[in-house]
C-alpha cells in the first residue's frame, strides 16, 4: 500500500489560508477507474482511494505511515517568495 504525505494548498478562489497549516496523507490508487456499464459513471472497487486522513504536522503524519506499514512519498511545500512592491513602482 503506497501514500503520499502533503501540505494542504492554499485555495486559488479566495485570499485566506485557511487550514494550510495541515498535512494531508492520500493513498495512491490501486486500480484505474472505469466507466459504469448502467450510468456511466466512473467508479473502481478501490476503497482506499476515500480516505484522507489529516495531521498537524508531516512528522505526526510518517509516524502513522511508518506504525502502520504503509509506503509514504512526501511532497515538501516550496517556501513562498512575496514580492513586496508599492503601488508608485508603477510610474518609475
Amino acid at each position: 500500500m503506497q501514500a503520499r504525505i502533503y501540505q494542504r494548498p492554499k485555495n486559488a478562489m479566495q485570499s485566506g489560508k485557511a487550514r494550510t497549516d495541515q498535512w494531508v496523507l492520500d493513498f495512491v490508487p490501486a486500480e484505474a477507474k472505469k466507466p459504469d456499464p448502467l450510468m456511466g459513471w466512473a467508479g473502481s472497487g478501490d476503497t482506499q482511494q476515500q480516505v484522507q486522513l489529516k495531521f498537524e504536522s508531516c512528522e505526526a503524519a510518517q509516524a502513522y505511515a511508518d506504525k502502520h506499514g504503509i509506503d509514504v512519498l512526501v511532497h515538501k511545500t516550496p517556501p513562498r517568495a512575496l514580492k513586496i512592491q508599492a503601488y508608485a513602482d508603477n510610474f518609475k
